[in-house]
């Protein structure tokens, strides 16, 4: 990995950590939560990063994924400042879901070194898991919004 790759990875982590932090203990990511910020102001990181990294080549659906993911999070900053919560609230978590898609995806096409779980980013099994990770983002983001 380059240099850049590991500081994108290093990150994405933390934004990771920081995401469950805030949702375990506020039950929603939000930039009025310290955890919150910090998810908020490293994934802006991370996909700004993402956008320099070329491990396949050109621009790709990586890129895409981090220039979806930053206006994702520009139309919750939005939804909040126009107190629309429960937008503000579905649309953060929605960027927490996205970090998972590339996770998943290069974690599994590079693990075990020399023999991974997955020989491609489009191998039908990952896109089964992301199906099954945007189910849980649909339960998680139902539970949010309950009571609400």
């Amino acid at each position: 990995m380059s240099p850049l790759g590991i500081f994108h990875t290093a990150l994405g982590l933390l934004a990771l950590g920081s995401g469950i932090a805030a949702l375990l203990r506020h039950r929603q990511i939000s930039p009025r939560s310290k955890s919150g910020l910090l998810f908020i102001v490293t994934t802006v990181v991370v996909s700004l990063t993402g956008l320099g990294i070329f491990a396949h080549g050109g621009f790709g659906k990586p890129h895409a994924l981090s220039i979806l993911t930053l206006l994702v999070l520009a139309a919750a900053w939005l939804a909040g400042r126009w107190n629309k919560r429960k937008v503000e609230t579905v649309a953060y978590s929605f960027t927490f879901f996205l970090h998972f898609i590339p996770g998943v995806t290069e974690t599994f096409t590079r693990v075990p070194v020399g023999n991974p779980v997955f020989d491609s980013p489009e191998d039908p099994a990952l896109m089964a898991i992301a199906g099954v990770l945007f189910l849980l983002f649909l339960a998680g983001a139902r539970y949010q919004l309950k009571d609400s």
